[in-house]
């Protein structure tokens, strides 16, 4: 539990450093230009996301997300003891994340996001965001889970941009960039939004694929 507890840790923060920093990179580089440092900012996460899994898989399954373990803890995948110390580590671990991209950036460790993320456009999208990426985690660990680091950094590297909020799709992501005030923050006024947005899209697709995967299996018997 230590070693699965220190890999969730680690590897959240790690992703959290590359959002919020490839954020702060992208819009000092970007010359004014939103959509190019949000270019910058998706291929950097999506890439992170990818050496992360493959990293940390092996060691904590690599949730860094409490809705991916909370949706595993309900299909069985960890055992439901085991859950706060997972939420614990992922949410330590993206504060320390934000706290060292900020220090490398020349930033105040913590600071309260001015960046409005609000209204219902912005709560569907985080529903949407993370409805998808449960999606697409079910149908590639019960079919091909070697494909699951390509799989989940491909498919947050297209949500950036197909959803309005940017695809946080991560509660401990959306807690810890209410602590930066930089490109890729949020208000905390609107995390509560994001963050019940995100369980119930969780909870949607695991329902859904905890039906969709025996279907699919019965009529391969069948066959």
């Amino acid at each position: 539990m230590g070693r699965r507890a220190v890999a969730e840790f680690l590897g959240t923060a790690f992703l959290l450093a590359a959002v919020v920093g490839s954020g702060i990179m992208g819009e000092r580089l970007a010359g004014g230009s939103v959509a190019i440092a949000l270019l910058a900012n998706t291929l950097a996460t999506g890439a992170m996301l990818v050496a992360l899994i493959l990293t940390f898989g092996p060691i904590s399954g690599a949730h860094f997300n409490p809705a991916v373990t909370l949706a595993d803890a309900w299909q069985r995948g960890i055992a439901w003891r085991d859950v706060p110390v997972y939420i614990g580590a992922q949410t330590l671990g993206a504060f320390v994340g934000v706290a060292a991209a900020h220090l490398m950036f020349g930033e105040p460790v913590f600071a309260a996001s001015l960046h409005a993320r609000s209204g219902s456009a912005q709560v569907f999208s985080e529903f949407i965001a993370t409805f998808g990426l449960l999606a697409v985690i079910w149908g590639c660990v019960r079919g091909r889970s070697s494909a699951v680091p390509f799989a989940v950094g491909a498919y947050i590297t297209g949500a950036y941009w197909f959803t309005a909020s940017t695809s946080f799709a991560n509660p401990a992501v959306t807690l810890a960039r209410a602590a930066s005030n930089t490109f890729a923050g949020i208000r905390p006024a609107d995390a509560p939004g994001f963050i019940a947005a995100q369980l119930l899209g969780a909870m949607a697709a695991t329902a859904l694929f905890a039906w969709l995967i025996p279907a699919k299996k019965e009529l391969a018997d069948a066959s």
